[in-house]
């Protein structure tokens, strides 16, 4: 081991005479060694230095080495290993069970010491590389602007999406509405091997049961329906449990064959894609019901994610409300509204059925209020607009319908201005000119 490789342990010891002697044995075996004689000392020491391993005695006048250990769970801190007379063994036993990475008993042998402490400096090493990764890839993925949030739910949302990434197995999303389900599976998507490759949506609820097949399968004389549309990417299936059942019979084939069949065609087509599938539905219960195939359900949930609803997460409702508020402040030219304790109140009282897409058609309904000089949250929270929040002029009302279309078109295309252009019918030059002319922050909206 190299000097800049050499792991650190902070040895917990009272008697001075053993902390010497664990001083001298670890100091000749190239560790770094910081000590003290208490374990209340430890916790002051541990915001100052961050050692791989803890070196504990289990009996110390004060706080005991299974009160530190106590104390240090939950807060990220090294592992502990712990040093126990003969008979202590039961007391470490159940420290192990309680968190405690080994336990050594008295006399130690050096040589386990120095293995068992190295096996732990290495895997805590090991973690804390892990985890600053997966927060580089979060940053890297814009996953802490797309899925925002603190919550503990959120983030092992995020770990979750960058653990699925990479492998191609089908992934079934589960949420009720307007909590991100699409923005989870472009992430996934973005984040995977077939980025390159298109991201094909399809809607299943907006589909009409006569027209579904073709649609999604094509047919003889047009192949490009959904699925050969999505060959080489990604095609994500939102409002699942909407699929016919005929048609489900022949979606399954496709995901064990690898092949789409065209309506009326006789040669069907290799189809390599991922699949991701969404519903605000309980699929389960409408799998009892026998509105969806079992077979199906366990082709499309390989793997399962499950997205929390607002009201489950209100520690973070400022933070989204707070970031929306500045995005579409924004994208309306006027400073961010000020919010009093009474808005503050509204928000944190309200259930938010719809989730965080309500709670942006919210602030945006609120920052239409501040235009004209007006407006509370209590108002924004209804349903309809106040007559306050209409421009006056055509020419007003115009340029927000405008606006509000093309921020749109920018925010689900992901800011591929030319997808975005061809979604609202109009060439890539001419919405270059509209963003232009509304004043709008392409990244921003972003």
């Amino acid at each position: 081991m190299t000097d800049t490789t050499k792991f650190s342990v902070l040895v917990v010891e009272d008697d001075k005479s053993m902390r010497l002697s664990l001083v001298e044995l670890l100091e000749a075996a190239n560790w770094h060694v910081d000590t003290v004689a208490r374990a209340e000392l430890a916790l002051d020491r541990l915001t100052k230095a961050q050692p791989d391993v803890i070196l504990s005695d289990i009996r110390m006048p004060g706080m005991s080495g299974i009160d530190l250990l106590h104390q240090l769970q939950g807060t990220g801190a090294p592992p502990i290993v712990l040093i126990s007379a003969h008979g202590d063994i039961p007391t470490a036993v159940q420290a192990m069970q309680d968190g405690a990475y080994s336990y050594l008993e008295k006399p130690y042998d050096p040589r386990r010491l120095l293995s068992v402490l190295s096996h732990a400096a290495e895997q805590h090493r090991m973690q804390h590389q892990n985890q600053r990764l997966k927060e580089r890839l979060t940053q890297l993925a814009g996953l802490d602007r797309t899925l925002l949030g603190q919550s503990k739910q959120i983030m092992r949302l995020r770990d979750d999406i960058l653990d699925l990434a990479q492998v191609q197995t089908s992934v079934l999303i589960q949420g009720e509405t307007g909590t991100g389900k699409e923005l989870v599976a472009r992430a996934l998507h973005d984040l995977g091997p077939n980025s390159d490759g298109p991201f094909v949506a399809v809607n299943c609820a907006v589909l009409s049961a006569e027209r579904f097949e073709q649609e999604m399968f094509g047919t003889v004389d047009d192949p490009s329906g959904y699925l050969v549309s999505a060959i080489g990417g990604t095609v994500f299936l939102d409002e699942i449990c909407a699929c016919p059942l005929p048609a489900q019979a022949k979606l399954l084939r496709v995901l064990e064959d690898k092949q789409v069949l065209p309506v009326g065609a006789d040669t069907p087509i290799a189809a390599n894609f991922r699949v991701i599938s969404a519903t605000n539905q309980d699929i389960t219960a409408a799998t009892s019901a026998g509105q969806f195939r079992a077979d199906l359900l366990y082709r499309i949930n390989t793997m399962a994610l499950t997205l929390p609803p607002l009201r489950g997460r209100r520690d973070d409702l400022m933070l989204l409300c707070i970031e929306f508020m500045q995005q579409l402040a924004q994208v309306y030219e006027i400073p961010p509204p000020v919010l009093t304790p009474d808005d503050l109140t509204q928000l944190m009282m309200h259930e938010w059925p719809g989730n965080v897409r309500e709670l942006r058609n919210v602030i945006e309904r609120r920052i239409l209020a501040a235009r004209r000089g007006g407006g509370s949250m209590e108002q924004a929270l209804q349903a309809d607009p106040l007559p306050q929040d209409v421009p006056e002029t055509l020419r007003e009302a115009v340029a927000s319908f405008e606006r509000e279309l093309i921020s749109k078109a920018i925010r689900t295309h992901q800011g591929r201005m030319d997808a975005a252009a061809e979604a609202l019918g109009i060439g890539r030059r001419t919405l270059n000119e509209k963003i232009v002319k509304l004043g709008l922050n392409k990244d921003a909206l972003l």
